[in-house]
């Protein structure tokens, strides 16, 4: 069953309503890459919808997130950002103070270390979120 028709389902045992705006919000949503936030979902979808609202992205959202096919991420004070969950593959953040840009990244060797830090001090990880704050290479002064 693909990512869509699981929410469909999930849809249909929580007896709510799917619409057309609905599958444009989840459409758009599940052919993206990276993160997303609520308004550049709104945006994209008043190009179909001009007149949808604000309220059906965020539900639909929120909708998403409950069915297990989103998570929400905070990178400080900016919006949430949501990503599609459940890729198989863990990745760790790395955002820019300056433009907001985030760049996924997974590191064998930091795994290792945070299990030998973890096993040192008597702690069984379940799951983290590694957020590495700073300036990306396009707005540091020199450029890459």
């Amino acid at each position: 069953m693909n990512q869509k028709d699981h929410f469909i389902d999930y849809i249909k045992q929580h007896n709510l309503k799917w619409s057309k705006q609905r599958e444009e919000i989840v459409d758009i949503f599940l052919r993206s890459d990276g993160h997303m936030t609520a308004d550049e979902l709104f945006r994209k979808a008043q190009h179909t919808f001009p007149d949808i609202g604000y309220a059906t992205v965020y539900r639909t959202l929120k909708l998403l997130a409950g069915s297990g096919l989103v998570t929400a991420a905070r990178f400080g004070h900016k919006s949430a950002r949501f990503e599609r969950a459940g890729t198989g593959r863990h990745h760790d953040h790395m955002v820019c103070i300056e433009c907001g840009n985030i760049i996924e990244f997974a590191s064998p060797q930091i795994e290792r270390l945070q299990d030998t830090v973890a096993r040192q001090h008597g702690f069984s990880v379940t799951h983290h979120k590694m957020v590495l704050y700073g300036t990306c290479c396009e707005c540091k002064p020199g450029k890459c």
